[in-house]
């Protein structure tokens, strides 16, 4: 049975709204590692998630990409806005879709994200992180444009680094005609999103140009061909497996030898200079270790950076926080944020 039509059977919000001793009975007993408990609501989607069939690294790759985009539209609702439009920018590789978010509350020139969705730069769309965007957006009162790169294995590293910075050197270029703020622009993203942002980051910083006024990157993917204490640990059970980030490296390095390009794995490069930045990730995340390593490496840089865990959660809770309440405040967190380190 799919997790589509287990939802229209039982309704996963109507299993969200059962008191918390009969979701304790649905999920079973408490799951704790490395002495952190599971948010019980986290326990209650992996459950659901099992009910969905084969997960998506057993799939073939359309079926996976449509797959994760239901699951995502399911989970994170759709949060009242003030506009969305979408428009299209010319790329290096062809057109780049881009969707734009303006805020219930929003007047005169406003600040900004630029969001660089995740999906282990195989998956993710414009659609399967509507919910997210439009959060940010109406949690922060700011403008947000997503930008839809090439993923991988269609289009492999570096097609999507480049995609990303063709859409941040576009938005800059035309920020006041977007009625943006040109001095109060940030880049931001999860999981490989996260990756793709500060690589993007590091590359202004590095030449001098255009550079962000704040990162924001949710559980970020900072280095390959590493192995880690929390890729040993939550690589089997927790949405994130060992078998889809194999497929992931071989599908978007397709050979690339040299894991210590800047443009692949901001761990092993010097960050001197990146913009200020906030940086979350989950305690039952396989990258858990190497996005706090990140902000590590930027802090002794001397980058100001605010760590934040979210212990009980899992990867992918952006796409979430419109089912989990656990999700939705973790998402409020990093929106109060990144309103700060635009303000």
């Amino acid at each position: 049975m799919s997790l589509m039509r287990y939802a229209r059977t039982i309704g996963v919000r109507a299993i969200f709204a059962l008191p918390r001793p009969l979701l304790r009975r649905l999920a079973g007993p408490p799951v704790v590692v490395d002495g952190k408990t599971l948010d019980l609501e986290m326990q209650v989607l992996l459950k659901l998630q099992r009910l969905e069939g084969p997960p998506a690294e057993a799939q073939p790759m359309d079926q996976a990409r449509r797959q994760i985009v239901a699951s995502s539209l399911l989970l994170g609702g759709t949060q009242p806005i003030g506009a969305v439009a979408d428009r299209t920018i010319d790329g290096p590789g062809g057109p780049i879709g881009l969707r734009l978010y303006t805020p219930t509350a929003s007047s005169g020139p406003s600040p900004a994200l630029v969001y660089v969705h995740g999906g282990s730069f195989m998956h993710g769309d414009l659609d399967s992180h509507d919910a997210i965007c439009r959060m940010l957006a109406e949690d922060a009162r700011v403008r947000v444009i997503a930008v839809d790169y090439r993923r991988a294995p269609e289009a492999p590293f570096p097609a999507a680094v480049d995609d990303v910075w063709a859409a941040w050197t576009w938005v800059n270029e035309n920020a006041v005609s977007l009625g943006l703020d040109p001095d109060r622009i940030a880049i931001g993203g999860d999981s490989a999103g996260g990756n793709l942002s500060a690589v993007t980051a590091a590359r202004a910083a590095r030449e001098g140009a255009m550079a962000p006024a704040f990162q924001l990157l949710f559980y970020p993917c900072t280095v390959f061909g590493q192995p880690s204490k929390s890729r040993e640990l939550y690589g089997e059970g927790f949405y994130l497996s060992r078998v889809l980030m194999d497929l992931a490296d071989a599908n978007y390095l397709a050979g690339h030898e040299d894991l210590s390009d800047p443009r692949i794995s901001p761990l092993l490069c010097d960050p001197t200079g990146v913009a200020p930045a906030y940086v979350v990730t989950a305690g039952f995340d396989p990258l858990l270790d190497e996005g706090e390593a990140y902000a590590d490496l930027m802090r002794e840089a001397g980058v100001d950076v605010e760590y934040q865990c979210e212990e009980s959660l899992i990867h992918a809770f952006v796409n979430m926080a419109g089912t989990a309440g656990s999700a939705r405040a973790a998402v409020v967190r990093a929106s109060a944020a990144l309103q700060r380190g635009l303000s």
